[in-house]
């Protein structure tokens, strides 16, 4: 997403920070985590970790399973309309990872997405202020402007087309979330022979992590 999206988003419905993220919660893996303004990645609890707690508690957590577990992409909805502040103030999610950063509310805007994924922006409040009838009414009018420019800026993503076919192969185990242990399993090769593919594909691409690896390679079809 576009800073300036995020920014001009903070901008009209006021709030501490806005967020892009774009995951695969069945396979725990995170393609886009974007902050406006940008968080400092060492302050997230377990971001990037096999043991995230975010993953941990994911399902658990109504506000962040539900557009998952609904299919439900159109609505705005926040933590209020799942818990009441006691209920939310004792949630693993809370206690574990959101707590340590002050998020007290959230509303969340989902955007179209592949089977299995899950697009989102979130808005964040650190004080006890909810978003209101006002903000939701304005998300809502400007979710299909939101969606119509990130897939625009999809289709503008071109595959990398400098791989090879054994590259691509091993490119698509990372992309749903198989480890290198598990890559070698499949492809029938060792660990250090995918941790050299891996090494070489980071090169061509000029990336530096395996998600970002398997973005590159394989946009995803605008929706």
């Amino acid at each position: 997403m576009p800073p300036v999206g995020l920014e001009l988003l903070q901008a009209l419905v006021p709030c501490d920070k806005a967020s892009f993220n774009d995951l695969h919660p069945r396979c725990r893996v995170i393609f886009h985590d974007q902050d406006y303004p940008r968080a400092d990645p060492a302050g997230v609890p377990g971001a990037g970790a096999d043991d995230d707690p975010f993953w941990a508690h994911y399902w658990q957590t109504l506000p962040c399973s539900y557009p998952s577990t609904s299919g439900d992409e159109r609505s705005i909805t926040t933590i209020s309309d799942f818990y009441t502040d006691r209920e939310w103030h004792a949630t693993g999610m809370y206690i574990d990872c959101l707590k340590p950063l002050r998020v007290e509310r959230e509303a969340v805007l989902c955007l179209s997405a592949p089977a299995g994924r899950s697009r989102r922006i979130l808005l964040v409040r650190c004080g006890l202020t909810d978003f209101d009838g006002r903000d939701r009414m304005l998300l809502a009018l400007l979710r299909p402007q939101l969606n119509e420019v990130y897939q625009d800026l999809e289709r503008s993503r071109q595959p990398a087309s400098d791989l090879t076919s054994r590259q691509r192969e091993l490119l698509k185990l990372v992309a749903v979330g198989y480890s290198n242990l598990e890559i070698a399993r499949a492809l029938k090769i060792s660990s250090a022979t995918v941790r050299t593919h891996l090494e070489h594909i980071f090169k061509q691409l000029g990336v530096a992590s395996r998600t970002a690896a398997a973005a590159r390679a394989f946009p995803a079809p605008p929706f």
